[in-house]
Parts: C-alpha cells; sequence; structure tokens
C-alpha cells in the first residue's frame, strides 16, 4: 500500500507539464508582444528622438529578458521537477541546462526581475516629467526590495552551502 501510494506521489509530478506548455503559450504572447513593439518602434523612425530611440529600445530589452526568464523557468522547472531531458547530445543544448537546481533558479529569477526592473526605472527616468514624484519614489523603493531581496537569497544561499562544506569537512575530519 505505501509503494502505491508514493509511485501515486511520485506520478503526481506530471502535473505540472501543463504548466509548462502555458509558460511556452506565455513566451508565445511575449513573442508577440515583441514583435508588435518592433513595428512600432520601427514606424517611428522618421520622427525618432535619441530618448525615443533609447526608450524602445529599452522595451525590446525587456522583453527579450522576460522571454529569457520563462525559458530558464520552463526548462529547469521541468527538468528539476517532472523529468529530464533526453537532449545531451543536441547541439544547440544550452550548457546551463541540467545543471540549474532549485536554489540556482531562484537567484536567476530574482536577478531577471531585478534586471526587468531596473530596465522600467530607466525608462522612466528617460521620461521622468511624466511620472508623479511619488510615483518615482515607489517604483524606486520596488526596485530596491527586489535588489535587496536578491542579495538576501543569495546570502542564504552561501550560508547554507558553507554550512553543508563544513559539515562534510567535519565527517571526513
Amino acid at each position: 500500500m505505501e509503494r502505491l501510494f508514493e509511485r501515486g506521489l511520485f506520478a503526481s509530478r506530471w502535473l505540472m507539464a501543463p504548466m509548462y506548455l502555458g509558460l511556452v503559450g506565455a513566451l508565445i504572447i511575449l513573442l508577440y508582444a515583441f514583435l508588435m513593439e518592433l513595428v512600432r518602434f520601427a514606424l517611428s523612425i522618421p520622427v525618432i528622438t535619441v530618448d525615443d530611440a533609447v526608450l524602445g529600445a529599452l522595451a525590446l530589452i525587456d522583453l527579450s529578458l522576460a522571454a529569457n526568464l520563462l525559458l530558464i523557468v520552463i526548462f529547469s522547472g521541468y527538468e528539476n521537477f517532472v523529468s529530464r531531458m533526453d537532449l545531451a547530445d543536441h547541439v544547440d543544448r544550452p550548457d546551463w541546462q541540467g545543471e540549474v537546481d532549485f536554489s540556482t533558479l531562484k537567484l536567476k529569477l530574482v536577478a531577471s526581475i531585478v534586471a526587468i526592473s531596473g530596465i522600467h526605472l530607466l525608462k522612466v527616468f528617460m521620461d521622468v516629467g511624466a511620472y508623479s514624484a511619488d510615483k518615482i519614489r515607489w517604483m524606486v523603493i520596488i526596485h530596491l526590495v527586489f535588489v535587496i531581496s536578491g542579495v538576501l537569497l543569495a546570502l542564504m544561499d552561501w550560508i547554507s552551502n558553507h554550512a553543508k562544506t563544513l559539515k562534510k569537512a567535519a565527517k571526513a575530519g
């Protein structure tokens, strides 16, 4: 009975697979948004200012970072929680695939969120007159919360890894 129960629990990981397919759908939506933004950007070339060029480029970078974040979550989440991908021999397989554990995934997620937040903040600074001082203050505060959260997550991982290293050294010595 216990063995059957455990096999059922283990098989339940496949309930995550449709979620990763859903994230692929979100990636398609981001691609559409990227293409629409690129077309809008390209059509503005005849009257574009330097600031508009930078803002347009930042919008495209922002969308590509969000897409990269989705790919990291899809690949590493699927491999960590559902099943290994049998693509070791594929020439285009990313070097990091199969090596991103849950801890590394958390750090990559937070780093990506900080980068995306920073780009949004930079876009605001490029057009600072369009925003109230209160809104800018809140955006800076939120960005700092992301940065501090990232640093604290990295510190917790470092402490955890350091403790594991010390524990292994104590057992060996």
